[in-house]
């Protein structure tokens, strides 16, 4: 698998470290079951079978943190973004 970094363009797999789903919303500390939350944060994620965004990052080449849309069944790339770009447009 190849992944198109914005930065340094097309890549082999071997140059990032995958970190997980990217749609995992962080949840509020104040809230009355945070506790909970974090658990299943933390803890508890889906497997999806199709179309997913995942963070990985850019170890070997311009070490930035990358949000890739891919199809987990045929790996196939749709979108690669940096992951700043998602952390500000929260």
């Amino acid at each position: 698998m190849r992944i198109p970094c914005p930065y340094c363009g097309p890549r082999d797999l071997r140059e990032f470290a995958y970190l997980g789903d990217a749609s995992v919303e962080r949840p509020d500390a104040a809230a009355p079951d945070a506790l909970d939350r974090f658990v299943d944060y933390v803890y508890l994620r889906n497997n999806p079978a199709g179309r997913h965004r995942e963070y990985w990052y850019h170890g070997a080449g311009c070490q930035s943190w990358l949000v890739v849309s891919r199809d987990t069944r045929t790996h196939e790339i749709f979108d690669v973004e940096p992951a700043a770009q998602k952390v500000t447009a929260s």
